[in-house]
């Protein structure tokens, strides 16, 4: 099942399922945007708009999502946030120019696509140097064995996300990114808060 027809069929209880769970990590995220006034910021994988009601005033948002529902439930949220176009996309080919964006949010997606490296290099494509990466994800660490977390990768990657991405993998394939922060989201640190910064 693709990515885009799977978020398809679960765009009508996405939020059920995701909301009250990530609304405190994800507010918590979206305070590191600080001040956005007149920068562009990409929310790569929007999805059904969780993030749009913690985002600051000021910021020129651009939301893809590569799934058409999950975009109409995006939609509803803009009504507050007039500055804020949402487009479909697919965030492993981003259409976008080189050095477009000052910030790129990837909040629950590195962990969902089939490609998450050509995903953070896409970001990494896309930003400005000098720009921010803002991450928040789940991510096993690396040599961490997890084996049930390894054994529910075989189902859900399929469905809905994957649950053995490993972060510290990733970052070599963009090179232009260095990590600012990295810390735990909840205890356990399965769920990280990550800031990266394209270097000039």
């Amino acid at each position: 099942m693709s990515l885009k027809h799977s978020y398809s069929v679960l765009a009508h209880i996405y939020d059920p399922l995701v909301a009250r769970a990530s609304e405190p990590m994800r507010k918590h995220s979206l305070e590191r945007l600080g001040n956005v006034l007149g920068q562009r910021v990409l929310l790569a994988g929007v999805g059904t708009g969780l993030d749009i009601p913690h985002l600051p005033s000021g910021g020129k948002y651009t939301g893809l999502d590569v799934t058409p529902a999950m975009l109409r439930y995006a939609q509803r949220r803009i009504q507050h946030h007039q500055d804020i176009r949402l487009q479909q996309g697919d965030v492993m080919a981003l259409p976008f120019e080189d050095n477009h964006f000052d910030v790129v949010v990837m909040h629950l997606i590195l962990a969902v696509v089939p490609e998450p490296v050509q995903a953070l290099r896409e970001a990494a494509r896309v930003l400005k140097p000098g720009g921010r990466v803002l991450i928040l994800d789940k991510f096993l660490r690396p040599d961490q064995r997890a084996p049930l977390r390894r054994l529910l990768n075989t189902v859900l990657r399929h469905v809905a996300t994957r649950t053995d991405v490993v972060f510290e993998h990733l970052l070599p394939a963009a090179p232009s990114l260095r990590v600012l922060q990295d810390e735990p989201a909840i205890p356990g640190g399965w769920f990280r808060y990550i800031e990266l910064h394209k270097h000039l």
